[in-house]
């Protein structure tokens, strides 16, 4: 799990998994509540964006490696 994929649920513990197995009704779900869903909305984006962004530097700076050596 990277650190953008946990924006909307809480990190699960090791027991927290646990406890999930003998939960069949789903009713230990936690969520990270925000005042409004334009509000989550808005940081799910955030999140995504910085994501974008991280892949576009690693592939960059891979891509310049790459061709640095070659020459």
């Amino acid at each position: 799990m990277n650190r953008y994929s946990c924006l909307l649920f809480t990190k699960p513990s090791f027991l927290g998994g646990l406890s999930k197995l003998f939960d069949l009704g789903g009713t230990l779900n936690n969520y990270n509540l925000y005042a409004s869903g334009n509000l989550a909305d808005m940081r799910a984006f955030q999140e995504d964006w910085n994501a974008i962004g991280d892949d576009m530097r690693n592939t960059l700076t891979a891509y310049q490696y790459v061709h640095e050596t070659q020459e």
